[in-house]
């Protein structure tokens, strides 16, 4: 009864979404705002209705309900509770119910706030919502049942909504349990950070075709949603790194990114949403690039279930990928059909978004956003081309030729460095106009820094070319960005007399965005260090060891101790764990503790590796294989990682400068009775 319950409420929440849809284009068209009203309350009505149906699938996920297959597929007895919970987006059907979920809680979210000044945009918004809302219920409902059950027909074993008149439901006894790879900490997390990031970009979006439609072509619609794409920005950040970092400890090859084809469908859209980020600035402050940020807003979304459609078809080998599924042909139609939509409501609206000035310098600060939008979409080209070339390579050979992570290294490399390069460059021109002779000024001292301590590293750490040019960028980097701060707060404190720390944390108060902005540059920068340490300088060896045995790489000793192998019946896991003691240069710095997991209920192993991290390196060691009878011992994989831990602090870093960037300001009211008073006592101050 609770499937069918579940699957009812399903039904309805799409019944819903269809009507909102319908009503919202009615009541647009007959500006019968009775109509419109209507529209946003079946909006939603479908956040409580959703909900309900999530809940009860997750009810059928912690008590073990094996007779509904989803449950039977995901989850076991042996799994602790809050993993049951974590498997509604663990596998294919309940991450669509979780995506709708999620959906149905920002439109809803839109639906609510205060729409006195952009009524118009209201009836479109939820029409475009509601088109996205349906067609996730849709795949859920007809394809992707999460509440179908098993039955007993004939002595055969059939999953099935409803059965028939002889059919009996059929429950095993325990489930398959949980990809031992999704059990991981970072996948708790992951998962729901992506699908924060991907399902946020509806609604810029849904406000974007709105502007078009009802052919309000300023920047009203970016200001209403700025907030919105920092905010699925910072998700679709957050979830890459956590891909990363869980890739990191339970994949096994000593690396965070692999250019694994859904690793990019999920990267494609942050490069797009970056660029649009930086690309809204410019039409805000110069009225500049309308077509270009409604072109990149569209890419953002068709990229989003682009992604979605990559990971849940099937069509690519990925050990992100869910198994092959008959709802890909469906995501593809829909992608293309939304996107030759939203492509056309350009064209249509081409004329009225003319730039409103003109770009008349080539080092101006809009130039310098453009080159780096134009990076960006260098990056994107070479990704989308590294993951459908596989699929033109079988169209018209028969063969599937991968692409590795040597094109994708090769072809990237030269444009993150660029990317770097105006990182430090581009915050310091001047909008309108800037000469060389501008940014020398602003630039020189930077410069020299950087230029000495690439000197120092030289002499101490790598004469490796490669290596040089890409610390010398992000020293350029970094220490350009710092310099920002210390000549605005060192202004500020001359014209207003404030000690040099309160002055930097009202300047940056008062500019929340400009220097949001300047903390994501400067962890970025500390992120290309790790990159620039694992890609250039890891080092790995493998060997086959006797207790006691050794083996030597960049300055560390290994040495095999002993290994053991232990049930436990509670977790339902077998753990086999090897004892090495490290030594580096002749000083004992401990043990680590590198082991298999293998899971007797899914039947699948996870590889933890044993791992000693400094700031300098990562010293990373896996077992590989084991002989517990013979002498030979046990085989090992040692991986040394110099630098990478900056990657995860400057990942942290980055956490802080989105949010940063992202906080509400001050209520405005109290903000301008603040300055009324404050300007009555005193003249206006440039380092205001």
């Amino acid at each position: 009864m609770l499937a069918e319950f579940g699957f009812g409420v399903l039904l309805v929440s799409l019944i819903v979404a269809i009507y909102s849809g319908i009503a919202a284009v009615n009541g647009a068209l007959n500006k019968s705002a009775s109509l419109v009203e209507s529209a946003r309350r079946a909006m939603l009505l479908t956040f409580p209705l959703i909900s309900i149906a999530a809940g009860t699938l997750i009810y059928l996920l912690v008590n073990d309900h094996y007779e509904v297959a989803f449950v039977y597929e995901v989850t076991s007895r042996s799994m602790p509770t809050y993993l049951k919970v974590t498997a509604w987006w663990g596998g294919q059907a309940g991450s669509l119910v979780f995506w709708s979920w999620l959906l149905a809680v920002f439109t809803s979210a839109v639906t609510l706030r205060k729409w006195d000044r952009d009524i118009e945009f209201l009836p479109w918004v939820i029409v475009i919502s509601s088109i996205t809302l349906t067609f996730f219920l849709g795949m859920t409902a007809i394809f992707e049942n999460p509440f179908t059950r098993f039955w007993l027909v004939n002595g055969n074993v059939e999953p099935s909504m409803f059965g028939t008149a002889t059919a009996t439901v059929f429950t095993p006894q325990d489930g398959q349990g949980l990809n031992p790879l999704l059990r991981h900490p970072g996948m708790v997390i992951h998962p729901p950070m992506l699908y924060l990031g991907f399902v946020s970009y509806v609604i810029p979006y849904a406000f974007a075709m709105a502007a078009l439609i009802t052919g309000r072509t300023d920047d009203r619609w970016i200001r209403i949603t700025r907030r919105w794409s920092l905010w699925a920005w910072l998700f679709l950040s957050f979830g890459l790194v956590l891909g990363g970092r869980w890739a990191y400890d339970v994949l096994g090859w000593g690396g965070y990114w692999g250019w694994d084809p859904v690793e990019i469908a999920a990267f494609m859209p942050w490069l797009t949403g970056t660029a649009f980020l930086h690309s809204v600035m410019i039409q805000e402050k110069r009225g500049l690039l309308k077509h270009w940020n409604m072109i990149l807003v569209i890419l953002t979304y068709s990229l989003v279930i682009f992604g979605t459609f990559l990971t849940r078809s099937g069509v690519l080998s990925s050990v992100h990928a869910f198994a092959n599924s008959p709802i890909g042909p469906f995501f593809m139609g829909f992608v293309s059909l939304m996107l030759v939509s939203s492509v056309g409501l350009v064209i249509w609206r081409w004329p009225e978004l003319r730039s409103e000035t003109e770009m008349k310098s080539m080092l101006s600060r809009e130039a310098l956003f453009l080159l780096n939008n134009l990076l960006f979409m260098s990056i994107l080209v070479i990704c989308f081309w590294g993951v459908i070339f596989p699929l033109i390579s079988e169209l018209f050979t028969g063969q599937k030729v991968t692409v590795g992570p040597p094109f994708y290294e090769r072809a990237t490399a030269p444009l993150f460095s660029s990317l770097l390069f105006l990182m430090a460059v581009a915050p310091l021109s001047a909008w309108g106009h800037s000469t060389l002779q501008t940014l020398g000024r602003a630039i020189w001292k930077s410069a020299v820094a950087a230029v000495v301590l690439t000197i120092v590293l030289f002499f101490t750490y790598t004469q490796k070319p490669g290596a040089l040019m890409g610390f010398f960028l992000v020293a350029l980097a970094i220490f350009a960005t710092s310099h920002e701060f210390w000549r605005g707060a060192r202004a500020r404190q001359k014209t207003q007399g404030e000690n040099i720390f309160t002055a930097l944390s009202r300047l940056m108060g008062r500019n929340r965005r400009r220097y949001g902005g300047y903390i994501i540059h400067i962890s970025m920068a500390l992120m290309a260090i790790g990159i620039i340490g694992i890609e250039i300088f890891q080092k790995e060896t493998q060997g086959t060891l006797a207790a006691g045995e050794q083996l030597e790489i960049a300055g560390y000793t290994v040495e095999y101790r002993e290994l053991a192998s232990w049930d436990n019946a509670g977790e339902g896991v077998n753990y086999t764990r090897a004892v090495v003691d490290v030594y580096e240069n002749g000083i004992y710095l401990g043990e680590l503790n590198p082991r298999i997991d293998y899971y007797f209920d899914s039947q699948q192993n996870m590889t933890i590796p044993g791992n000693r991290s400094t700031i300098r390196d990562d010293l990373y060691i896996l077992l590989v294989d084991w002989q517990p009878v013979s002498s030979i011992g046990a085989t090992f994989k040692i991986y040394v990682n110099p630098l990478v831990n900056w990657l995860w602090l400057g990942s942290l870093l980055f956490l802080v400068g989105i949010i940063f960037a992202a906080w509400p300001d001050n209520d405005p009211n109290e903000e301008t009775a603040r300055r009324s008073v404050t300007h009555s006592n005193r003249q206006p101050s440039a380092a205001d």
